[in-house]
C-alpha cells in the first residue's frame, strides 16, 4: 500500500479528503490481519475504524468548504488515520523481535490514534450539518469508547522486557539467563527455537538495528544489541583446520606458525610431506605446540552454543508430537553423556520438571529415555535430587514405573536407589502407596542387578521404623527381625509389638520364626520385665497359630518357660490368659503331625500333664477355657492315648462331670466337649453296637427328668457325638427328641448368664435333624424353634456349638428359595385389596423362619458374621456357606448389602488367610463377587489387599489369577502393573 494515499486537506477539498480517508480505512481493516505483532489490537483499531466509515461518508454529503471548524475535524481525522496506517505497514513488514522489542511504543502509538480520532470527531460541528439522529448517536458512542479504549503490552512480552532491562543495568552475562531470555523471545514472537530459524529471524533483526542506530536512539540499540548476543554464533574461519575444513578439537601450530588439527597434520607428516600446506615452507615435523588459545576460543564457542541448544530444547518436550519428543530426549541424553557441565546447564535450565511430567505418559519408549536421563542428572547431584523433591508427584511417578514391563522397571529401580540416598527424598519414597510392596518383590526377583538395586533401597529406607513395619506387613522380615534381636529395647519392643499387632499370613508367620524371631520372644518370657513379658507371649500367640510354627516352638523347648509362667502364682490373670492361649496353639498344633513324623509331644512327663490339669480348679474361666482346649487338643494328636490314659488316671471325668454341675459360663461347654471327645473318640462299630433303641429312650429320659443343666447337656452331648446314622436318627425322631431337646433349649433357665456355653451338644444333636435331604425333618425341627436358638447359639457358642449351629442354618437356608411363597397376582379392584404383602430382599417371595427358613427373617445374619471371625476353620467355613446362600446367582447385590449391614464382609476378608484352602477358595471367589460393587470395593478393599498379595505368590493357579485380578481392581498397584 502506498503511504501517500491520504493527502492533507489543505490543498484539496473537504469531500474528497472523506473518500481518501474512507479509503485509508478499509486498507487499514484489510491489512490488519496481516501484521505480524499484536494483531488482536490492530484487529480492535479496525473494528473502531469500521464504525467511522458511515459517519464519513454522510459527513461527505453535508460538507461547506467555508466551514473552518469542519476542515479542522477533517484534518485531525486524516492526519490519525494517516499515522495508524502507517504503523500497519511497519508492523506487517518489520522483524518480529524487532516489533516484541518496540511493544510498548506500539501500545502507545495504538492509544494516541484511537483518542486523536475520538476528539477529532469530537469537533465536528453536528449542529449545522443536519445529520441524521442515528449518525449523531453513533458519533457520540464512537467518542466515548475510543477516548476508553486501551490497549496493553502482553504479560509475557513484559517480562521479556524487564529481563533485558535488568540485564542491561547489571550487565548480566549470564548463560543460563541468556538461553532463557532467547526462549522467551522465540516463543513470545511466534518462531521456532531451532538454529537455523532463530538465525534466520535474528539477521532481519540486525537490519533494524542498523536503522536505529541511523536514528542515533542510543537505548533502543543497547537493547537490540543484549538480543543479538543470546542468538547461536557461526564458528569464526580461523576454528576451521585447513586440511579437514572442520572445527579443530586439537588445534596445533607448526613451525610455519599455521594452526592445523593435530590429527590432520600428523597424518600429513606420516604420508611423507614436509612442507607447511598452506605456505609450502619446509616444516621442522618434530614441531607441534598446541594452541591453547585457540583451544580455548572454540570451546568457549562450542559451550555458548550448546547452552543456546539445550535452551531451545525444551519446548519441543511439550510439543506432543512423539517423534520429536524421542528424537529431543535422544539428544539431551547425548549432551549429558558428554560433559559435567552439560548436566550442570540441564539442571539449571529447570528440565527436570518437565522430565518428570513425561514420566505421566504413555509411550514407554518416552519413558525409558527420561529415566535414563533423570538417572544420569540425579547420580552424583544433590541439586538435581532437590529440585527432583520439588515436583509434586515426582516419586509416584517413579514408583508407577516399578510395576511396568522389565525394562522399564529395571531403569526406575536405578534412579530410585540413587533418590533413596538422599534424605529429603527418603522420607517420600517410604510414603508412597505399594513401593515398598513392589521394592519387596522387584528383590526376590530373577533380575540380578534390579533385585541388588531393590533391596539397596529397603536397606537405605530402613531407617524407619514405619518402613520396616511396612516392609514386614509385604513379606520383606529382614530389618524387622535385626531389629527384634540386636536394637534398643524401646525398638526391640517396637517391633515385638508389630509382630503381635500384625494381621500376618500363616507364611509369613511361618517365616519370622525361620528366620529367628523366637530366640529373642522366649528370652524376653523368661527374663523380661511384665511388659516386656505381655508383648513377648503376645507376639509367640500371633506366630503359634500356625500349626507348623506351633511345632517348631515345641521343639525348641517354648513349651518350658511358657508352662512355668503358667503356673507361676504371681503372674498376673491377663498374662496367664495370653499364656494359656499360646499353650493351647501348642496343642493344636500337635495334631497336625504326619504319621511319618517323630512325634512331637507338648507335655512329655506325667507332672506337666497333672499340673496344667489341676489349673483347671485353681485357675479363672478364660484361663480354665484355654486349658480344657489344650486338652481337646492333645486328645486329637498323636499322644492321644498317653493323654486319655494320663486323664482317666487323674479323674478327669469326674472333673468335667463336676465343672458341668457346677454351672460355670464359660468352662461348661469345654467341659462338656473335652467329655464328648473321650466318647467320640471310641469304636464307631462299639458305639453302634452299643447305642441301640433302648439307648436312645434312656438318655431322652434323662433330659426330660433330670434338672441339672450339666448333666443334660452330657447326655445331650453323648447324642451329639454319635455317628450321624440315618437309623440313630430315625429312633430320636420317633422317640420324640427334638421337642425333648427344644422344650430344654426354650426352658427359662436357660436364657440366664450361664446359658451360652452349655449347649454344644445339643446344637451337634440338633445338626442331624436339618439335612436338606430330608425335608419333613427339618419341618419338624423348625416347627420346634429350632432356627430361633440356632442364631442365638451362633453368639454364645463354643466353636463346636457355632459349627453345628452353622452348618444347621445353612441346611436350612439351602432349602429356603425352593420353599419361598411366590406374591400372589392382584385381582379386582386395586382399591379393594388387602395391602400387598412384604417380599424378602433375598429371595424375592414371602419368606417366615417356620415356612421357608429364611436367615434373614431369623435375624441369623449378624450372628453368622460374628462367627466368621472364630479361629476355626471348620466353624468359619460352616458360617460362611451359610452367608453365600444369600449372594447366589441373581441375589448379589441385595444379598451383598445384607451382608454389608451385618458387618460379614471384614470376617470374610480374614478368612483369606485361613489355613483351609476350600475357605480361601470360597472367600476369595465370593470377595470377588463383592467387589465388583463400587461402594463394597472402595469400603472394604484397603483391608483385603495383604492377603490378596499373599495368594498371587502362593496360591494355586487359579486363585493367583483370580487374587491378582482383584488386586488391580483395588488399586493397591497402578491399574497397568504386569508384574503379578
Amino acid at each position: 500500500m502506498a503511504i501517500d494515499v491520504v493527502t492533507s486537506a489543505s490543498f484539496v477539498p473537504a469531500s474528497e479528503i472523506l473518500s481518501q480517508t474512507v479509503e485509508a480505512i478499509l486498507e487499514i481493516v484489510v491489512s490488519a490481519n496481516d501484521v505480524l505483532f499484536k494483531k488482536d489490537s490492530f484487529k480492535k483499531l479496525a473494528s473502531y475504524l469500521e464504525r467511522i466509515v458511515p459517519v464519513l461518508k454522510e459527513l461527505k454529503g453535508k460538507c461547506f468548504s467555508n466551514s473552518e471548524s469542519l476542515n479542522n475535524a477533517i484534518q485531525i481525522i486524516n492526519r490519525e488515520i494517516k499515522a495508524a496506517k502507517q504503523l500497519t505497514v511497519e508492523c506487517s513488514t518489520k522483524s518480529k523481535v524487532y516489533l516484541l522489542m518496540n511493544s510498548r511504543g506500539i501500545v502507545r502509538r495504538l492509544e494516541g490514534t484511537m483518542r486523536e480520532i475520538s476528539r477529532g470527531l469530537s469537533l465536528l460541528p453536528l449542529a449545522s450539518l443536519e445529520l441524521s439522529s442515528a449518525i449523531v448517536v453513533e458519533i457520540g458512542n464512537l467518542c466515548d469508547s475510543m477516548q476508553k479504549a486501551e490497549f496493553k503490552a502482553a504479560i509475557t512480552e513484559e517480562e521479556i522486557l524487564e529481563k533485558i532491562e535488568t540485564g542491561i543495568q547489571e550487565r548480566n552475562a549470564d548463560r543460563s539467563y541468556a538461553n532463557n531470555l532467547l526462549v522467551l523471545i522465540a516463543e513470545a514472537v511466534g518462531i521456532p527455537t531451532e538454529r537455523s530459524a532463530l538465525k534466520r529471524e535474528f539477521e532481519d533483526f540486525k537490519s533494524e538495528i542498523e536503522n536505529v542506530r541511523l536514528r542515533k536512539d542510543k537505548a533502543e540499540a543497547i537493547q537490540m544489541d543484549q538480543i543479538i548476543a543470546f542468538q547461536p554464533l557461526e564458528p569464526l574461519q580461523s576454528f576451521y583446520c585447513p586440511i579437514t575444513r572442520d572445527v579443530m578439537v586439537d588445534p596445533v601450530e607448526t613451525s610455519s606458525g599455521q594452526t592445523f588439527e593435530r590429527s590432520a597434520i600428523e597424518k600429513w607428516f606420516t604420508e611423507g610431506n614436509n612442507l607447511c600446506p598452506l605456505t609450502m615452507t619446509p616444516l621442522d615435523t618434530s614441531i607441534l605446540r598446541p594452541n591453547k588459545t585457540l583451544r580455548q576460543s572454540i570451546e568457549e564457542w562450542k559451550d555458548r552454543n550448546t547452552m543456546i541448544t539445550i535452551a531451545s530444547m525444551k519446548p519441543n518436550l511439550t510439543s506432543g508430537d512423539e517423534e520429536e519428543v524421542l528424537q529431543c530426549l535422544g539428544q539431551l541424553k547425548d549432551l549429558c553423556e558428554q560433559r559435567d557441565m552439560h548436566r550442570e546447564w540441564v539442571i539449571l535450565e529447570n528440565y527436570i520438571s518437565v522430565l518428570i511430567q513425561l514420566l505421566g505418559g504413555k509411550n514407554r519408549d518416552i519413558k525409558n529415555r527420561v529415566l535414563v536421563i533423570l538417572h544420569i542428572l540425579t547420580k552424583d547431584s544433590d541439586d538435581a535430587k532437590d529440585r527432583v523433591a520439588k515436583v509434586d508427584g515426582a516419586i509416584e511417578l517413579v514408583v508407577r514405573s516399578l510395576g511396568r514391563r522389565t525394562d522399564e522397571r529395571r531403569l526406575a529401580v536405578a534412579l530410585l536407589l540413587d533418590l533413596s540416598k538422599y534424605n529429603v527424598l527418603r522420607d517420600s519414597i517410604g510414603k508412597v502407596q505399594g513401593c515398598i510392596l513392589l521394592l519387596v518383590t522387584m528383590a526376590s526377583g530373577d533380575d540380578y542387578q534390579a533385585a541388588r538395586d531393590a533391596e539397596e533401597i529397603l536397606e537405605n529406607l530402613s531407617y524407619s521404623d514405619q518402613n520396616v513395619i511396612q516392609m514386614a506387613r509385604a513379606n520383606y522380615f529382614k530389618h524387622l527381625l535385626q531389629r527384634l534381636s540386636t536394637g534398643p529395647d524401646a525398638v526391640k519392643l517396637t517391633m515385638a509389638t508389630a509382630i503381635a499387632e500384625m494381621e500376618l499370613t500363616d507364611h509369613n508367620k511361618v517365616v519370622l520364626l525361620e528366620r529367628g524371631a523366637l530366640r529373642p520372644l522366649l528370652n524376653w518370657v523368661s527374663h523380661g520385665g511384665i511388659q516386656m513379658k505381655s508383648v513377648a507371649v503376645k507376639a509367640l500367640r500371633n506366630l503359634s497359630s500356625v500349626p507348623k510354627n506351633g511345632l517348631q516352638m515345641i521343639k525348641e523347648g517354648a513349651s518350658r518357660p511358657l508352662l512355668d509362667l503358667l503356673h507361676l502364682g504371681s503372674s498376673s490373670s491377663a498374662l496367664r490368659e495370653q499364656v494359656a492361649a499360646t499353650v493351647m496353639h501348642l496343642a493344636v498344633s500337635t495334631m497336625s503331625q504326619e504319621s511319618t513324623e517323630t512325634a512331637v509331644s507338648l507335655l512329655e512327663s506325667d507332672e506337666d500333664v497333672f499340673m496344667v490339669f489341676s489349673l483347671i480348679n485353681l485357675t479363672g474361666p478364660e484361663i480354665q477355657q484355654n486349658l480344657l482346649q489344650i486338652f481337646q487338643a492333645l486328645c486329637q494328636s498323636p499322644s492321644a492315648a498317653y493323654i486319655k490314659t494320663k486323664l482317666t488316671q487323674c479323674s478327669a471325668i469326674q472333673v468335667l462331670i463336676q465343672l458341668c454341675e457346677r454351672d460355670i459360663g464359660n468352662v461348661r461347654l469345654n467341659a462338656v466337649k473335652l467329655f464328648c471327645f473321650l466318647v467320640k473318640d471310641g469304636d464307631e462299630a462299639t458305639i453302634l453296637e452299643h447305642v441301640r433303641q433302648k439307648c436312645i429312650e434312656t438318655l431322652l429320659r434323662i433330659i426330660q427328668s433330670f434338672n441339672d443343666d450339666e448333666e443334660v447337656a452330657s447326655a445331650v452331648g453323648i447324642i451329639a457325638n454319635l455317628p450321624e446314622n440315618d437309623q440313630i436318627t430315625q429312633w430320636l425322631v420317633d422317640a420324640g427328641a427334638i421337642p425333648i431337646i427344644f422344650h430344654f433349649l426354650r426352658s427359662g433357665r436357660l436364657n440366664d448368664s450361664n446359658r451360652s456355653q452349655l449347649v454344644e451338644s445339643a446344637v451337634g444333636a440338633i445338626c442331624r435333624f436339618t439335612a436338606p435331604t430330608n425335608l419333613e425333618w427339618q419341618k419338624r425341627a423348625a416347627e420346634a424353634d429350632v432356627i430361633p436358638m440356632l442364631v442365638q447359639l451362633l453368639d454364645s457358642g463354643t466353636t463346636l456349638t457355632k459349627y453345628h449351629a452353622a452348618t444347621s442354618l445353612s441346611r436350612f437356608s439351602r432349602s429356603s428359595l425352593q420353599l419361598s411363597r411366590t406374591i400372589p397376582k392382584k385381582k379386582g379392584f386395586w382399591c379393594l385389596s388387602a395391602p400387598p404383602e412384604t417380599a424378602c430382599p433375598v429371595h424375592g417371595g414371602i419368606c417366615s423362619v417356620e415356612s421357608s427358613f429364611c436367615l434373614l427373617e431369623a435375624d441369623a445374619v449378624i450372628p453368622l458374621a460374628r462367627v466368621l471371625q472364630e479361629t476355626d476353620a471348620g466353624v468359619c467355613e460352616a458360617s460362611l456357606d451359610a452367608l453365600l446362600t444369600l449372594i447366589e446367582g441373581e441375589r448379589l447385590q441385595n444379598g451383598s448389602k445384607v451382608l454389608a449391614e451385618a458387618n460379614a464382609i471384614t470376617p470374610m476378608i480374614r478368612c483369606l488367610s485361613s489355613p483351609s484352602l476350600r475357605l480361601q477358595e470360597k472367600a476369595l471367589h465370593a470377595l470377588e463377587r463383592i467387589f465388583r460393587l463400587p461402594e463394597f470395593k472402595q469400603k472394604y478393599g484397603p483391608a483385603a489387599q495383604m492377603p490378596l498379595v499373599d495368594l498371587t505368590q502362593r496360591g494355586n493357579s487359579s486363585m493367583k489369577s483370580l487374587s491378582a485380578r482383584i488386586l488391580a481392581h483395588l488399586n493397591v498397584l497402578h491399574d497397568q502393573s504386569s508384574y503379578f
